[in-house]
């Protein structure tokens, strides 16, 4: 392997791969003996792509991985295609956008939800920071059940710089964050708008809070302090979608 190559692992995340066809496929290894529905599925699609596919053992895969959630399949392919902002704010034109921030989400598996939940609620695309951040690994296509091959995903330097400039182009930005004085469920949702969502512990950093055009919470009734981000965040995208229904 080499700096622009990684292991993709799991059906969902192979198959999602293929179908996306965003990603530059070297060869495909799959467990000898174990070409059941999904695993025979898989080499269906990479025959039809001529793509390579090997046989092996699940102990060579899991060594191969340094995972046992290989599930058969682990594919080499390029690293995941990150998306510049115009070709974000681009995906958003022609009604009114909608696009989620993740303000340092640094567990891959919080990521990998969130970009599923994202993928399913219909945004046009996923914004994140390149420093003290989970960033699109095999993991979290995994986690997120192949959702990130199918979506558009930006790496910023600066998150709040960003939401200025998606200001500027006509979104409004709503934070997601406990202290927020207005309940999410009061969200105009009619307007082209970018949902911030915060890290699992901190929330929101204060520059990005200060950046928001207002802050929304979810209203609680339980002992726990909050929902984590990823419970937060699917509330959140799922209250903009009925809104827009």
């Amino acid at each position: 392997m080499t700096d622009e190559t990684e292991l993709l692992f799991g059906y969902h995340a192979v198959k999602e791969a293929l179908l996306a066809g965003r990603r530059r496929f070297k060869e495909i290894r799959v467990v000898d003996g174990r070409l059941t529905k999904r695993p025979a599925e898989v080499v269906q699609l990479a025959n039809e792509q001529q793509i390579a596919v090997r046989t092996t053992s699940t102990e060579a895969l899991r060594i191969l991985c340094q995972s046992s959630q290989h599930q058969g399949i682990v594919a080499l392919v390029n690293r995941f295609p990150v998306a510049d902002l115009h070709q974000i704010k681009t995906a958003a034109k022609g009604h009114p956008g909608f696009l989620v921030a993740l303000d340092s989400v640094v567990d891959p598996h919080n990521l990998g939800a969130l970009i599923r939940t994202a993928h399913c609620a219909g945004v046009d695309g996923v914004i994140i920071p390149k420093d003290r951040a989970a960033g699109p690994t095999p993991t979290v296509s995994r986690v997120s059940a192949g959702a990130l091959e199918h979506t558009l995903l930006a790496r910023v330097t600066n998150l709040a710089r960003t939401m200025d400039a998606l200001q500027q182009g006509g979104f409004w930005v709503a934070g997601l964050d406990h202290s927020g004085s207005h309940s999410v469920f009061e969200l105009d949702a009619t307007v082209p708008l970018v949902l911030v969502v915060g890290g699992e512990e901190k929330g929101l950093r204060p520059q990005v809070k200060k950046n928001c055009d207002l802050v929304v919470s979810i209203p609680q009734k339980g002992r726990i302090d909050s929902l984590n981000a990823a419970a937060a965040g699917a509330i959140a995208m799922y209250e903009i979608v009925r809104k827009r229904m």
